[in-house]
């Protein structure tokens, strides 16, 4: 099982587009490992971004998911990275595909509703960020096999 971060922006949470974005995640048959809303200060902001740190739009970043409180995710599945980076779509609305988060809920190229870690390596970055060992959980759920290659 591998799993990924995902960070409901301000936007989600600020549209109620929060359980909608959740839902299609549960319903493709990824698992939530762990979830919480909180309001990310500047300097979670700042080491969450810290890959685009001297970038032009790296200010923008910080002070647009300071503004109000995010949700948080942990996804976990086979090839949770992938999947989600899929689900979400193409990272400015406007160019994102109709049946993706993004191509179904956005248009902007600022406000871009989600966050997903984008390799492993930003997994073990990112999510220590916004959770400890014990907040994370595994467990079997009864369609599993149902969902998963042998």
């Amino acid at each position: 099982m591998e799993r990924t971060l995902i960070i409901l922006k301000p936007d989600s949470v600020q549209r109620r587009l929060a359980g909608k974005i959740l839902a299609r995640f549960e319903a493709k048959g990824l698992q939530l490992a762990a979830l919480k809303l909180l309001h990310v200060d500047e300097a979670l902001a700042r080491k969450l971004y810290v890959v685009h740190e001297g970038k032009p739009f790296y200010e923008s970043l910080v002070s647009f998911i300071t503004r109000s409180p995010v949700i948080a995710v942990v996804i976990e599945a086979s090839r949770a990275i992938e999947v989600c980076r899929k689900m979400m779509g193409a990272t400015f609305g406007f160019q994102a595909e109709p049946g993706t988060i993004r191509g179904d809920f956005g248009i902007s190229n600022q406000y871009n509703l989600i966050h997903g870690s984008d390799s492993p390596e930003s997994v073990e970055r990112e999510i220590p960020l916004f959770f400890t060992p014990s907040e994370i959980h595994s467990y079997s759920t009864a369609d599993a096999a149902w969902l998963q290659d042998e």
